[in-house]
């Protein structure tokens, strides 16, 4: 029987009845989880560094230049017509906009958020959390997400993925 670029993302994930990465939940609450526990960990033990105008300007910076970031992403699954919830089926291979630049230009969006909303709020605890919020993304998400990509997209999503970085 011959494998279809369908059955192969099915297997790539284990599950032969959903066309899915199969990541471990959607990216915001990923993000949210270890926002969250900054922002407990910042009230128990709370610990600045930076001073008022710097952080707030730096901070907004970073939270505009996220909210930029994502509304372009956006725009750019609308007019691929594919889905942006990564429990639902991948449609087309996106690679212009802002994936000209970043393979996960959403989750790039999420995390200048997280780092704006760390240095606005002064926080060493959520600053702190960014990386191993990252290594979460890599492996609970973006992993699993390319070998599905790989899986259903074949060639056309490995000359995109070595034609551009991942993060930036």
């Amino acid at each position: 029987m011959t494998e279809t670029p369908n059955d192969a993302a099915n297997n790539a994930t284990g599950d032969a009845q959903v066309d899915s990465p199969g990541v471990i939940t959607i990216p915001p609450f990923i993000y949210l989880f270890f926002l969250a526990l900054g922002i407990a960990l910042e009230f128990l033990f709370p610990f600045a560094i930076l001073s008022g105008a710097v952080r707030y300007a730096v901070g907004f910076a970073l939270i505009v230049v996220s909210f930029l970031l994502l509304r372009s992403v956006l725009g750019r699954f609308r007019a691929a017509g594919t889905n942006l919830d990564v429990r639902k089926p991948t449609t087309a291979i996106i690679s212009d906009g802002p994936y000209r630049f970043s393979r996960n230009p959403a989750y790039l969006s999420m995390a200048l958020l997280f780092a704006g909303i760390g240095i606005a709020a002064d926080s060493v605890w959520i600053m702190g959390l960014l990386l191993p919020t990252l290594v979460v993304m890599h492996y609970g998400v973006i992993a699993r997400e390319e070998r599905y990509l790989e899986a259903k997209f074949g060639e056309e999503y490995l000359g995109y993925k070595r034609s551009v970085r991942r993060w930036i």
